[in-house]
């Protein structure tokens, strides 16, 4: 008889040694973060229990507000980890691609498609609202990568709309924590099947470079590629 564990054993483990993990980074980034979780959850089972106090059907509402202060506990835990991720990518040569890879739903991205030496790039996303570039740097540097992306591709896009969002701290760009909330605001321009043809108008165009993905430690540079041609 085999003494093999089951995968829901293999799981189990690993799953609380995540939320450890990730409790444990989270205290190191925000050591308020943890009493707050804790103080949602706690809040919202004394609410809870109150409501069952006054409608007076306290055991049936006990177990409701266990569940809800666990579920309200996680939410709030899931946010405050997911905003100390943004903080520690933040200012990073790739840290916007790491977070359009996170997003949920119909997004196509293709990371570092224009970049220079200076670890500038500009990734390009595919989605709902059409064609949407990404650049990384500051804006005296990324507007000329912008540009000659946009032409690149404006031939294969045809009439679908193209973006251009601009990711930092500077005046007129966007927070790396903003990014997602930016682009699930934008209209929704093309269906599911437009979207798919977009994909596979862009896949057909070569590549203007190579460069390592997700996010790299400060101060290495990048070799010298070819220049984004012009059309």
């Amino acid at each position: 008889m085999s003494n093999k564990p089951t995968d829901g054993a293999q799981e189990r483990p690993g799953r609380f040694q995540q939320i450890r993990l990730v409790a444990r980074l989270l205290k190191q980034a925000d050591p308020k973060a943890l009493p707050i979780v804790f103080a949602s959850a706690l809040g919202t089972l004394v609410v809870v229990i109150l409501i069952g106090v006054v409608v007076g059907s306290l055991w049936f509402f006990i177990p409701l507000a266990l569940l809800a202060a666990a579920a309200v506990g996680m939410i709030v835990f899931g946010q405050l980890a997911q905003r100390a991720q943004y903080k520690m990518i933040a200012g990073q040569p790739g840290a916007a691609a790491a977070i359009l890879k996170s997003m949920r739903g119909n997004w196509t991205v293709t990371e570092a498609v224009a970049g220079n030496r200076n670890l500038d790039m500009v990734h390009r996303v595919v989605g709902r609202p059409g064609v949407i570039l990404v650049s990384e740097g500051p804006p005296n540097r990324v507007k000329a990568l912008l540009g000659a992306e946009k032409k690149r591709i404006a031939r294969a896009a045809q009439q679908v709309p193209i973006y251009d969002v601009q990711v930092g701290d500077a005046d007129g760009q966007i927070p790396v924590d903003k990014l997602q909330r930016h682009l699930m605001k934008l209209p929704r321009n093309l269906t599911k099947g437009q979207v798919g043809e977009l994909n596979d108008r862009l896949r057909a165009l070569p590549r203007a470079m190579q460069m390592p993905k997700g996010p790299m430690p400060k101060g290495v540079r990048m070799p010298k590629g070819p220049k984004p041609k012009m059309r």
